[in-house]
């Protein structure tokens, strides 16, 4: 959005000796001191938590109001309207007036010179912390950050992923699938954007925030974002570039308000294979699609368009079958899907109580069998049979008619291998907190935001699961190894 009010909003020189000391990431509330998403006012450069914590950012602007006097607005307010202020973790900007976050900057771009002092800040003290994390590197345990193998102890290569204000949904998402290898690989792999025009045409350079809404690219931040990840990086990366494309073009994740991850799983991948197919630096998604044999035409199932590696590696297709129950019509429909939305059968919903350990436990299996097995539709589902020519009750029923990757192979022989979990911690899809698991390399770790820890497989089987993501297994075994 572009915010008329920066100018007599933005008022604090970028070099200003009022900035609290340390890291901004880690500053304090100056109400309630806490330092869970701080923001630091530009007019005056405060510092209050944000709206999600006890918002006393919000309460700043309020106070700073002045009341109108004979329907004018008093010198003092035209002043200092204390209205525009910075994320001091992931540098975007808000305005309370216009209750949206600013994309524009100021004539003599201040607001980029704030963010730019902001991150020089947050990287002087993280160089002077090193040293110390370093040592506690070197102290720690298994499941922190230390590996033995073969006797000697490794770092952890996995990096973490920062929060950015409520965005652990994003993270989850974005860790697990940097664990689906295939999918991975192709987008480290794709070549850098470059950008051609003014001051950056011939130079290979990357997005920000600044450069205005025609060079976002939701592929190219998330190349970067993937590449950054497993690179032993002990420092959590920032991926506000990306969410801030994702800001862009998905204006229903705007803001800093929890959301659901298997949402945003949805509209990413949608968004994904949308830019693909319109080719990006000059380059047609196919020929790069077709570098990989692994990645065949064969292989790939077209949504929207033509195919692309989200469709290649998530792609299937289903195969919906209504009966009528009076004359024996069946009607089919082939749908193709990215994932599959499973319920838990009735069965198995009873809570259990607190003394009862043993019970009915709710397989994969019984998941998969409840969504394939025959439903007859109630009144409300009235089938339009075009044979009878009116409503009439029916049976519906769904088939996999073809699972993502396996071609002309038999149920037998599709064999998947748990890839990543993203477990939602709290009540609601809309609060509490979402993590994730994934192995790499035959190990399991638990990626929460910026934490990334070893842990075992037992683990993993114990948690929660709201998403599963499978890999086709590679290495093909016997049908007894599922």
């Amino acid at each position: 959005m572009e915010c008329p009010h920066l100018s007599s909003s933005v008022c604090i020189a970028p070099d200003s000796a009022k900035f609290p000391n340390g890291s901004p990431s880690s500053w304090c509330c100056s109400v309630c001191r806490s330092n869970k998403s701080p923001w630091v006012c530009l007019t005056c450069s405060s510092v209050h938590c944000g709206r999600y914590v006890n918002g006393h950012a919000k309460k700043h602007y309020e106070d700073a109001q002045v009341p109108l006097t004979n329907h004018k607005k008093s010198e003092k307010q035209d002043k200092a309207q204390h209205t525009v202020c910075m994320d001091c973790s992931s540098y975007s900007t808000y305005c309370y007036r216009c209750d949206d976050f600013v994309v524009n900057d100021t004539k003599l771009g201040l607001v980029q010179k704030v963010r730019e002092h902001l991150q020089n800040l947050e990287n002087s003290a993280f160089t002077a912390d090193r040293h110390r994390k370093r040592k506690l590197l070197e102290n720690s345990s298994l499941n922190s950050k230390l590996l033995k193998v073969n006797g000697s102890t490794t770092a952890i290569c996995a990096t973490g992923l920062r929060n950015l204000g409520n965005t652990c949904f994003m993270n989850a998402i974005l860790q697990s699938l940097s664990n689906i290898e295939q999918f991975c690989c192709y987008f480290k792999e794709l070549p850098a954007v470059e950008l051609r025009n003014g001051k950056t045409a011939g130079r290979r350079t990357y997005h920000t925030r600044s450069q205005g809404d025609n060079n976002v690219s939701l592929v190219e931040e998330f190349r970067k974002t993937l590449c950054a990840l497993w690179q032993g990086s002990q420092t959590a990366f920032s991926p506000e570039s990306l969410f801030y494309v994702v800001w862009k073009i998905m204006p229903n994740f705007r803001g800093y308000q929890q959301q659901d991850a298997h949402e945003f799983m949805r509209y990413l991948l949608d968004h994904l294979h949308l830019e693909l197919q319109g080719g990006f630096n000059g380059v047609s998604c196919s020929p790069i699609l077709q570098e990989n044999s692994t990645l065949s035409a064969s292989n790939k199932c077209c949504i929207n368009g033509a195919s692309t590696v989200v469709t290649a590696i998530f792609g299937g297709i289903l195969q919906n079958e209504v009966n009528c129950l009076i004359c024996g019509t069946e009607s089919r429909k082939f749908d193709p899907f990215l994932d599959l939305s499973l319920d838990i059968p009735s069965q198995f919903r009873n809570k259990r109580s607190k003394n009862q350990e043993n019970g009915p436990v709710c397989s994969l299996r019984d998941c998969l069998r409840s969504f394939t097995d025959l439903e007859e539709l109630d009144e409300t589902e009235l089938y339009m049979c075009h044979k009878c020519k009116k409503k009439q009750k029916s049976t519906k029923k769904f088939w996999i008619q073809k699972l993502p990757k396996p071609e002309n192979s038999g149920p037998e022989n599709c064999l998947y291998d748990l890839a990543a979990v993203v477990v939602h911690h709290g009540s609601g899809v809309g609060s509490g907190h979402y993590t994730a698991y994934a192995t790499h390399e035959g190990r399991w770790f638990h990626f929460n935001d910026s934490t990334v820890t070893l842990t075992e497989e037992d683990t993993v089987v114990k948690a929660k699961a709201y998403i599963l993501f499978y890999a086709e297994r590679q290495a093909r075994a016997g049908p007894d190894k599922l």
